[in-house]
């Protein structure tokens, strides 16, 4: 997380790089202890470069398949290791393959993702 420095009143915030590796590290450990997980990616300010003090880290998940809601499946999945507060998004990967191409949305997570993790047995963009 931001730390504060003793001596003055301003925040350092975690670089692109820092958050780069504590995220393809997360993602490995969430790969490591669920075959469902098929991708892991960021997107938003840190996959742009236009971060800064305060931002968080938009991070896309894809798994094979999941009983729960969307709007649910984040609570599965513990955050707390990586260094800036993290919104979660988890699709399965029908509802990913389904998305609009149209979309606006759409078009930024296919463009703007970096993926971090793809499972080697799941050949599929």
């Amino acid at each position: 997380m931001p730390v504060r420095s003793l001596s003055s009143s301003v925040l350092r915030w975690p670089d692109r790089q820092t958050v780069d590796r504590a995220v393809r590290a997360w993602a490995a450990k969430v790969a490591a202890c669920s075959e469902e997980v098929l991708r892991i990616g960021y997107f938003g300010s840190y996959a742009s470069g236009n971060w800064g003090v305060g931002s968080d880290l938009d991070v896309v998940m894809v798994v094979a398949d999941s009983d729960l809601a969307f709007e649910h499946r984040p609570s599965q999945w513990d955050t707390f290791d990586l260094p800036v507060p993290t919104d979660l998004l988890v699709y399965t990967r029908e509802e990913w393959d389904r998305m609009d191409p149209g979309c606006r949305f759409t078009k930024v997570l296919r463009n703007q993702t970096v993926w971090v993790y793809l499972r080697p047995e799941v050949g599929y963009e």
